[in-house]
């Protein structure tokens, strides 16, 4: 890997910014206000934990994903998870338990990890973990949901939790977003987004990008249609291909945070099943949660050798270098 690029440092500099603009956003609403000014210094003190950790030869990211269930009441065209086989209309077997899920939170809290991102499956029918995620006022939790599970008890579980932010899904306009999620949905997504907004909730929207939607989900009249129903954040998801049919859809590449900041580097992903990998993209695991510590699975085998290896530097044509060079992924995984 390059040694004069200080990943630690890229990564502390990115969370400061979504900090500082997670401040600015929040300034209007006295409760999100007084809940990130705290979080703000819990993240300095997280930042501070992970440079003593890097200085002492030991490597911590700032984000996790955990994908905290398999279900999910969606079809979505194009759903990575669903070709991957993570997501499944099957009742869920052998899943994290509330309990599991907890203790990688707490885990994750003493190494200085500041994010946890909620997702699936759709993260929203696992209210027990939920619950328990906004126990842990120093870690921020986005839940990124298809946003058609709220209700009343959610509102107030996030009225209570400052911590949790829903993260709504939207592909564009009505048409673009029913079609790739279903009929109907666009105008459900709506209608929770204008409750959160009256509520004093704050939340934000994910757009997964591609070649064809690229120009609309950019453009000033759609950012400020966001805007106006109250969202506070737009998370722009590069879509990443999961067949050789779908190639072109995806836009860009990896080259400013110095390659691939998955297995470790700026996050890594723990699936349903409580099996560390790489990336949800990358579903490959060669430890599992359930019998060792969150510490202990960001040194994994796997992990190591793809952090020391050269696979999360090569060159690939846009989307994901670790779907492009599976197959070497898979191939360290029999070492």
């Amino acid at each position: 890997m390059n040694k004069e690029f200080d990943i630690q440092q890229y990564m502390t500099e990115g969370v400061e910014r979504v900090v500082a603009d997670a401040l600015k956003a929040t300034l209007r609403n006295p409760k999100e206000s007084a809940f990130m000014v705290k979080f703000a210094a819990a993240s300095k003190t997280a930042s501070k934990k992970r440079r003593v950790a890097e200085d002492n030869g030991e490597h911590i990211p700032p984000f996790l994903i955990a994908s905290i269930t398999s279900q999910c009441n969606l079809h979505c065209a194009g759903c990575y998870s669903r070709c991957n086989e993570a997501t499944v209309d099957a009742a869920p077997v052998k899943q994290l338990t509330g309990d599991e899920w907890n203790k990688v939170f707490t885990e994750a809290e003493d190494l200085g990890i500041s994010f946890i991102l909620l997702a699936g499956g759709e993260p929203m029918l696992r209210r027990d973990v939920i619950e328990a995620a906004g126990k842990h006022k120093n870690i921020l939790f986005p839940i990124f949901t298809n946003g058609t599970y709220f209700d009343e008890k959610y509102f107030n579980i996030m009225d209570s939790n400052r911590n949790l932010i829903p993260i709504m899904s939207i592909e564009g306009k009505k048409d673009v977003t029913d079609a790739r999620r279903g009929a109907g949905i666009y105008d459900r997504l709506i209608r929770n987004m204008d409750e959160c907004h009256s509520r004093g909730l704050i939340f934000g929207a994910s757009v997964t990008v591609t070649t064809e939607n690229i120009k609309e989900v950019s453009s000033d009249s759609f950012l400020k249609e966001l805007s106006d129903r109250g969202c506070k954040a737009v998370i722009f998801v590069e879509y990443v291909p999961v067949t050789e049919e779908s190639k072109e859809l995806a836009p860009g590449d990896e080259k400013s945070s110095g390659g691939c900041v998955a297995a470790g580097r700026g996050f890594f992903h723990i699936n349903s099943h409580g099996g560390a990998e790489p990336c949800p993209f990358s579903p490959y695991s060669d430890v599992n949660v359930k019998d060792t510590s969150l510490r202990e699975a960001m040194h994994s085998p796997l992990f190591t050798a793809l952090r020391s290896g050269d696979v999360l530097l090569d060159d690939h044509d846009g989307g994901c270098v670790l779907y492009e060079k599976r197959a070497q992924v898979e191939a360290l995984l029999t070492k």
